[in-house]
């Protein structure tokens, strides 16, 4: 198949919109052949991308790092392409009430922890590595740990890009049975105040990661290299002025496309292989893990 071909993982009705608008903008006034399909999950589309069966994927960065991981194994070249505005140097944090007793990480100990999905960087993978840089070892499925953890496995395989579990998390901080703290990504608690989740006032930060990046745009093994060059081109010369565009960028929730970076992903690297999610070579080791 001639043209460049993009995966894109369908988290939401809008990625339709999105893709849709950016189809036509980029075969339109763009001029490039371009297409895109949808995926379920981010494993699947990062198992195609390396075997050559779409040429650039919209990666979560856990699929970052996965692709990274398995191209390595198979001896095959991932190129970044472009990262959004917003995916530069985003932080976690591990919340309370504001009236817990709770003032440091190690108060932790022997309480119980909400996180996200299991395979949310943001919201599970990220915060568990910050409780271990603490001392404190969270407990795995065998229940062993010196805190507990209650996941709120919503939008398993979408790498964290559907909330539920995250805004659950939060939720559980109130709940008939509560949890002593909650892990979310910076821009969400914001988010979750605004929404009512968690009522003004009414928690306080115990801790935040240190700053790390998101979403990459990755380029595989069967992408054509003009037509992966004039792709990030399109894409960093997207006008959030232009009318027609700017209803897309804010759906994608981004002002500008940047030129990529991958020392923003050391810490998720680290956070995987101290849960041991993936191995050194990309497989799934994580036994809790169902895509």
């Amino acid at each position: 198949m001639s043209g460049l071909v993009l995966g894109a993982v369908a988290y939401d009705p809008k990625v339709v919109t999105i893709w849709d608008g950016f189809r036509a903008w980029l075969r339109g006034p763009g001029g490039l052949d371009f297409d895109y399909v949808l995926y379920s999950n981010y494993e699947r589309q990062v198992e195609d991308l390396v075997a050559g069966r779409v040429d650039v994927a919209w990666n979560s960065p856990l699929a970052w790092v996965r692709a990274r991981r398995l191209a390595a194994a198979r001896g095959v070249t991932l190129t970044p392409v472009t990262m959004r505005d917003t995916d530069r140097d985003l932080r976690s944090v591990v919340a309370v009430r504001a009236d817990s007793p709770v003032r440091s990480l190690a108060d932790l100990r022997g309480r119980t922890v909400g996180t996200g999905a299991v395979d949310s960087p943001q919201a599970t993978l990220l915060p568990l590595s910050l409780l271990r840089t603490a001392g404190l070892h969270p407990a795995g499925p065998d229940g062993d740990g010196d805190v507990a953890v209650r996941r709120f496995d919503i939008g398993v395989g979408l790498h964290g890009d559907h909330i539920g579990g995250e805004r659950d998390a939060a939720r559980a901080l109130f709940g008939a049975d509560p949890v002593d703290a909650a892990c979310v990504i910076d821009s969400n608690l914001l988010l979750f105040g605004r929404e009512g989740v968690l009522p003004s006032g009414s928690v306080r930060v115990l801790a935040q990661t240190p700053p790390y990046d998101h979403c990459t745009m990755t380029a595989g093994p069967s992408a054509d290299d003009t037509l992966t060059k004039r792709f990030g081109e399109l894409l960093l010369g997207m006008d959030y002025g232009d009318q027609d565009l700017r209803p897309l960028l804010d759906l994608e929730g981004l002002k500008q496309w940047l030129p990529p970076r991958l020392e923003g992903y050391a810490q998720l690297e680290r956070a995987v292989d101290e849960a041991g999610f993936y191995d050194a070579e990309g497989t799934i080791r994580a036994s809790d893990y169902r895509p």
